[in-house]
């Protein structure tokens, strides 16, 4: 699928776009030059004038459908990992709930439209084929981090109004699973929840499981699972990537699994606070290693695709140095190109394997 058959269409399944609204406050229908321009005067986080995603950007790239997630971490009193997070779970429900009101906002707005189903995708797909510019930018809600998710009723309330994939840990310990920098199983709560997801066909997002986690989840559920936004271990030994072990029981269940452009997550020996793009060379081939990495292990295309992660929580200071905005993922299919892969090959990671796993599963 393409626009106007010259830029392939693409499928982001990964970013913190309401995270972005409510948190970092930015107007989201603003180009990214106004963005960066009314953060100029900022210093309170490290990417602040260095944002990468807008709805324009999103356009100029081809991204027609983005995974777009929300995202509130509960942390107890006992837990010294760094990073934001909530002191009670109520709370980050309450915050999702106002990331969700942003969502739908932007909705009624006409920025973007809400796929929940086999048909609303299929029509939504027609609709950019047809006229691309008119359409409102497709989007699929996914939860990152289910701490937030206080009973098994709020689970259901939450499908009800258009969750459909979960990721059930984020960084740390978590209520469900434990996530990047923690370690643990899944536990009776996480089985329950696991249990309830596959009832309600939700998908398993198995992005940031740490190991334990990730092996028990994989046993207890029997649905759709994809990877969101992960690397390769084998090319960056960091846990919070996947290893190859980890990548092939993925391909197995017939997951997808993207491709994140944090600059740690690309190559090794990124230190944070010192380490640019610029001084360790990072780029966007790094992001196409890993895609072919993972293309390697399948032995084919279908398994391989984009979950950028942009903005999520990191800009330019930490993305390839030769990406200003996501729209530069249209640099991708050449890089592609130039490693053999046919046109074919470049259209399933771009977009076709995203859409092929959801249409599969959304029967």
């Amino acid at each position: 699928m393409t626009n106007e058959a010259t830029k392939p269409f693409f499928v982001d399944a990964h970013l913190d776009l309401s995270m972005n609204a409510m948190e970092w406050n930015r107007d989201l229908r603003w180009t990214i030059e106004e963005i960066r321009k009314s953060e100029a005067h900022l210093s309170d986080r490290p990417d602040r004038g260095k944002g990468t995603v807008s709805f324009e950007s999103l356009r100029k790239g081809n991204v027609g459908l983005v995974v777009g997630t929300q995202i509130a971490r509960f942390t107890k009193k006992t837990n010294k990992l760094p990073g934001a997070s909530w002191h009670s779970p109520e709370q980050a429900w309450a915050q999702t709930q106002g990331q969700l009101a942003w969502y739908q906002a932007m909705e009624q707005d006409g920025q973007i439209r809400s796929i929940t189903d086999r048909e609303s995708l299929q029509n939504h797909l027609i609709s950019w084929q047809k006229d691309p510019d008119k359409t409102p930018i497709g989007w699929l809600l996914s939860l990152e981090g289910a701490d937030s998710i206080l009973s098994m009723h709020h689970l259901e309330k939450a499908y009800a109004y258009g969750l459909r994939a979960i990721g059930p840990a984020h960084y740390g310990p978590g209520t469900y699973a434990q996530g990047t920098d923690a370690t643990g199983g899944i536990g009776q709560k996480g089985r329950e929840l696991l249990t309830e997801m596959e009832k309600l066909n939700i998908i398993l997002d198995a992005t940031h499981l740490c190991d334990e986690s990730f092996w028990e989840a994989m046993d207890h559920f029997n649905g759709a699972v994809w990877a969101s936004h992960n690397n390769c271990r084998a090319l960056v030994p960091h846990h919070r990537q996947f290893s190859d072990e980890q990548l092939l029981a993925l391909i197995e269940r017939g997951a997808v699994i993207g491709a994140a452009f944090d600059a740690w997550m690309l190559r090794e020996g990124w230190i944070r606070g010192k380490s640019t793009p610029e001084s360790e060379n990072i780029s966007l081939a790094n992001v196409v290693d890993h895609i072919d990495h993972v293309c390697q292990l399948a032995g084919n295309s279908l398994h391989a695709g984009i979950g950028s992660d942009l903005d999520g929580a990191f800009g330019t200071e930490q993305s390839p140095k030769d990406l200003d905005t996501i729209a530069d993922l249209q640099k991708i299919p050449g890089m592609l190109r130039q490693r053999g892969y046919t046109e074919e090959d470049i259209q399933n990671i771009c977009s076709t394997n995203w859409l092929r796993f959801l249409q599969n599963n959304w029967k």
